[in-house]
């Protein structure tokens, strides 16, 4: 066993709980601080992530990172042995899309830095934070971890500054990895959205007719290959003050994810093209109102049909997540550095396993999956 004592902030949400499980099952750190301001009880978790928050190696701190003084309390040293903390993982940030600046600005920014320099005072010896992948749109090759900054998203603009202060920081080790659309069980933001989409045609026997067309950029990484290469890009001192790509070799697009999402549930789909796609810029909140009231009330009626009364899984979109916007990435700096993808590449198996542990939970519709 490695002994290293790890903190992961906002550890019961996705990305998290997964490195949480990871971290367990391949006993490789002795003691774990979740810091969240939501607590477990309330995560929506399932039962294997439920007995890893069980575990006597796991402390939960509730936190609100944007509070110093929780970040504070967040790093205190171990109640029991008194040691400090080794490793700090940074899965904290406002991730809801189509916010005020000043919302991003305070759970992004402010959060980070908060933790990045707590993190400097304590000497943490890793610091590792997750950035947006969504730093530039092309679609003619993958973007380099060196490439031209042009971010599209109220998150990404936010995270590429805490990555430019990050590198003033006195005494802070750190790494920086970029995601794209992370994907796997316990993701309700990512893919799962068009999941549910897809499973709502099916219901309404129709064809899923989706905006601009099928080549658009959609990179993806499964959560077990981020949590993997987190842990050991945290683990090499040659990792100090880089930046890297965490993205599969699927080169995903909108119609290689729809493609699959067909098979799984028996539908047809088609796209409005470009120009079709392009008249929806002139009102978008008219669109992406137009789009959720095609699905909101389906999955309402599916739900009610299932005997789900609360679940935390939507189609609803936000306004940011329609926009033609390519999201391409090139793992090469990943692979150089000697990571292994374990899952390179998206696939039906890789979508039931998320869609069946929903359903296990009551929290998909059976129906849906048979």
């Amino acid at each position: 066993m490695l002994i290293f004592f790890m903190v992961l902030l906002a550890g019961c949400g996705f990305i998290g709980r997964n490195l949480l499980t990871y971290l367990l099952d391949n006993e490789l750190t002795q003691e774990i601080r979740i810091a969240d301001k939501t607590p477990p009880q309330m995560a929506w978790l399932n039962e294997e992530q439920t007995r890893a928050f069980e575990s006597d190696k796991v402390e939960f701190c509730s936190a609100n990172l944007i509070n110093a003084a929780s970040v504070r309390l967040a790093f205190a040293p171990h109640p029991t042995t008194g040691r400090s903390w080794d490793v700090v993982i940074n899965c904290a940030a406002e991730t809801r899309s189509n916010q005020d600046d000043s919302v991003y600005k305070e759970g992004i920014l402010k959060l980070s830095l908060n933790c990045a320099n707590e993190a400097a005072t304590q000497r943490v010896k890793r610091y590792v934070e997750l950035s947006s992948g969504c730093v530039n749109s092309s679609d003619k090759a993958p973007l380099k971890e060196d490439c031209k900054l042009e971010p599209w998203t109220g998150v990404a603009k936010q995270k590429l500054k805490v990555e430019k202060e990050l590198s003033g920081i006195n005494d802070l080790s750190y790494t920086v990895v970029r995601l794209p659309i992370v994907y796997g069980i316990g993701d309700k933001r990512y893919l799962m959205p068009r999941i549910i989409i897809a499973a709502i045609y099916k219901y309404l026997n129709e064809t899923m007719k989706l905006l601009w067309n099928d080549a658009m950029r959609l990179n993806t990484v499964h959560v077990s290959d981020v949590c993997a290469a987190i842990w050991q890009l945290s683990q090499s001192p040659k990792t100090n003050g880089q930046v890297y790509n965490i993205v599969d070799d699927s080169a995903s697009t909108q119609g290689s994810i729809s493609n699959l999402l067909v098979d799984i549930f028996n539908i047809n789909v088609d796209y409005f093209g470009i120009v079709m796609s392009s008249l929806t810029k002139l009102y978008p909140t008219d669109t992406v109102g137009e789009i959720n009231d095609k699905h909101m009330a389906p999955w309402a009626e599916i739900c009610q049909r299932n005997g789900i009364e609360n679940t935390p899984l939507t189609p609803y979109l936000d306004e940011e997540q329609l926009h033609h916007k390519h999201l391409y990435l090139d793992n090469t700096k990943l692979k150089d550095f000697g990571y292994v993808l374990q899952q390179p590449r998206l696939t039906r198996d890789l979508l039931m396993e998320m869609i069946d542990d929903y359903a296990k939970q009551q929290l998909f519709p059976k129906s849906l999956t048979l």
